[in-house]
């Protein structure tokens, strides 16, 4: 690792793999921790349910990353800007801004390192602060290249704090291992929040806990049993209560190709799916999904429901199929995401009532997220399709509202924002790639989720934002406002701003 002055930590034998946590742990402590090193009180559940509120203040907080940002002289090192929530919502005024060149937190930017690429949050150490994890999964380590890394910033009343940043990373770093390449935050084992992380080789969760003296410290990485599926390529994950047992469950998305003989033939979107309980994370079975994921309780019957996107399923000549992208919906139950037939939900920019047809190579699918964007108690969904044309356009890009019901996600009320909706700063252009990244949040406590929607290529690839207000009829164009790299005072060039929103 470049800089190994900052590595302290431990190595503990793990059985099926061996993993190093390295970190530099801050003297001082958050405001309410007692002598013990733990909360003086018990934090309140309404206070661990909001898992992306960096400063207590009962507001969601947004995290907007720019892999290719220059930080340091070293292009591509990438950066992450948080905006705190409040009252009146998201400000580009109430911000920081947090990269490896950043005072307090371990190690040194590199040209390539992609910070940002991947995000996670959640109270990891249960002080009622969620904390934010960032890899970096193209991060060298020593001449190892690709092996990648993660940092853990930590919250408190004042925001996301340096002081004892802990640096995660592999104990024997593996070429393109790409540590990181996917994080989840959940209650695995039904207690204290727990990080799962992915890599090429497989999954391992983390437990944290407050050190003796002050600072946080990991108890040690615990690999999960699995055995990938010939042809299955990971791609990130995500985490929800499908079957309702108040134990998180663990969902690895990716796709699958299929071979005939040595020739791929297909590859599809697919998942594999982990149960969580007492003991951790158990292997269930394998899902058709995506390589594209997102979770929320769309029918309001108390589970989580998992919603796939697969923007490009390919053919035997590794073309895009003619389906423009697609988006699977399989609902919590007893067993978890319910995948018999007629169970399920498949969508496409056609069967939605999408404007313009299943085009292809439009990405539909490429992003999403969910959320309630009106307040009754449905979850609903956002999917982005970032490249999809517009009259004479290539790849501007559009984004759609679907909304959820008792009967699942429904086309009745779609909603669709783009560049060139009524009242939306900006133009669409060419290859801006409009709803590369997605999130449903709401930032100003009113029970309706506003719409983030990022253009990654936006002026060739320095990347943009764009904010959606929520109101009982779901997020609206008029007062919409967008934002940069420029609007907080950060690297511009090829930063791909926007290509992350947390978590």
């Amino acid at each position: 690792m470049s800089g190994t002055r900052f590595v302290v930590g431990t190595t503990r034998n793990l059985g099926k793999r061996n993993r190093r946590v390295a970190g530099v742990v801050a003297a001082a402590l958050l405001v309410g921790v007692g002598a013990s090193g733990f909360p003086a009180s018990a934090v309140s559940a309404a206070v661990e349910a909001v898992r992306d509120d960096f400063n207590g203040d009962g507001y969601s907080d947004l995290v907007v990353s720019a892999p290719g940002g220059t930080v340091s002289g070293q292009e591509g090192a990438g950066y992450v800007a948080v905006l705190y929530g409040g009252g009146s919502g998201l400000s580009g005024a109430r911000r920081a801004t947090f990269s490896l060149s950043t005072p307090g937190i371990p190690g040194v930017a590199q040209a390539g390192d992609g910070l940002g690429q991947v995000t996670a949050s959640g109270d990891l150490d249960g002080d009622g602060y969620a904390d934010l994890v960032v890899g970096m999964p193209g991060r060298d380590v020593g001449a190892t290249a690709d092996a990648g890394a993660a940092v853990v910033l930590w919250g408190s009343a004042g925001g996301l704090q340096t002081g004892g940043a802990l640096w995660l990373q592999d104990d024997v770093p593996a070429a393109r291992g790409r540590f990181g390449m996917g994080l989840a935050t959940g209650r695995f084992n039904g207690a204290g929040i727990e990080l799962a992380t992915l890599d090429r080789d497989g999954v391992a969760t983390y437990a944290f806990a407050f050190a003796a003296g002050g600072g946080r410290t990991p108890e040690g990485a615990v690999p999960v049993d699995w055995e990938w599926r010939e042809g299955f390529t990971p791609t990130g994950l995500t985490s929800g209560d499908y079957n309702n047992s108040g134990s998180d469950d663990l969902v690895v998305l990716g796709t699958l190709t299929i071979y005939e003989g040595i020739h791929p033939m297909e590859t599809v979107g697919a998942a594999s799916y982990f149960t969580g309980g007492r003991d951790g994370l158990t292997y269930g079975r394998g899902l058709a999904g995506g390589p594209v994921g997102a979770s929320g309780d769309i029918n309001n019957d108390g589970y989580a429901d998992l919603v796939f996107g697969s923007p490009a399923d390919s053919d035997d000549l590794n073309e895009w199929l003619l389906d423009g992208g697609t988006v699977d919906v399989f609902f919590g139950g007893p067993s978890g995401p319910d995948t018999r037939e007629g169970a399920s939900q498949h969508w496409s920019q056609t069967t939605v009532g999408a404007s313009g047809d299943d085009a292809n190579g439009d990405r539909f699918g490429g992003a999403v997220t969910v959320g309630d964007v009106n307040g009754d108690g449905y979850a609903d969904a956002a999917i982005g399709a970032p490249a999809n044309d517009i009259n004479n356009l290539t790849d501007p890009g559009t984004v759609w509202v679907m909304r959820g019901t008792a009967n699942g996600l429904t086309p009745r009320g779609l909603a669709s924002f783009s560049q060139s909706t009524p009242s939306v700063p900006g133009d669409n252009e060419d290859n801006d790639r409009f709803g590369g990244a997605l999130r449903l949040i709401d930032a100003n406590r009113d029970g309706r989720a506003e719409l983030v929607a990022s253009a990654p290529g936006e002026d060739t690839g320095d990347g943009a934002a764009w904010v959606f207000p929520g109101t009982s009829n779901g997020p609206t164009g008029t007062g919409s406002w967008s934002f940069n790299g420029a609007t907080l005072s950060a690297p511009v060039p090829d930063a791909r701003f926007g290509e992350t929103l947390a978590p």
